[in-house]
């Protein structure tokens, strides 16, 4: 009995722990696939592929927004997701920047590596989603990174059927048009992302009034 009064008064919470211990494995994948994807998307001079790290890059730096939000107020929650819904546009814009940059004059991608690691990368996110599934709860940090983690899915799918065009057509198109895809994507996850924190700040205000 005396130790649940202890846990009581230091506000410790077994699912918060758990909560952390998710975002901890999602982040080191994505960390992961981020280091890989950005310097094999530089060697295959693929567009799509450094666009995929950059944005596994930014589902790192949401993560471990997310573990610093878990089991804290609403309102740090709701920064919080704030937070990676603009840096997921952010990372959109700067996508599209270099996408248009490349349409200037670029050399053909490697298609065979586009598809080996955009594959992997798609197994892996299967592996994060499962992952976060676990969570049941509504906090909107868990729903931030259930979107950027669908996000990636497809965007992955995506890059593979681009490597096979770039084989078939000999061209740098299908990598830099996927580009402009996957900057779309990345805009409209932030874009959700943002409308679930104002969402939250909605219920919470009028939680408040009652």
């Amino acid at each position: 009995m005396a130790e649940t009064d202890d846990d009581d008064e230091f506000g410790l919470d077994a699912s918060n722990a758990a909560d952390r211990k998710i975002l901890r494995t999602v982040l080191l994948i994505n960390l992961g696939q981020a280091a890989a994807s950005i310097g094999l998307g530089v060697w295959a001079a693929s567009t799509a592929l450094m666009g995929a790290g950059l944005d596994n890059l930014a589902d790192a730096s949401v993560y471990a927004v997310s573990m610093y939000a878990v089991g804290r107020a609403a309102l740090v929650k709701v920064r919080a997701a704030r937070l990676s819904g603009f840096l997921l546009i952010g990372l959109a814009v700067l996508l599209l920047v270099e996408v248009l940059r490349r349409f200037a004059g670029g050399e053909e991608p490697v298609g065979p590596a586009m598809m080996a690691v955009a594959a992997a990368n798609a197994a892996l996110n299967l592996v994060c989603l499962r992952l976060l599934r676990r969570h049941r709860g509504e906090d909107v940090n868990f729903k931030a990174s259930a979107i950027f983690t669908s996000n990636d899915s497809i965007v992955n799918g995506a890059i593979v059927l681009s490597g096979a065009l770039v084989m078939w057509l000999g061209s740098n198109i299908p990598d830099l048009i996927l580009g402009v895809v996957v900057a779309g994507i990345a805009a409209n996850g932030g874009k959700e992302i943002l409308e679930e924190a104002s969402k939250t700040t909605r219920v919470e205000a009028t939680q408040d009034t009652r």
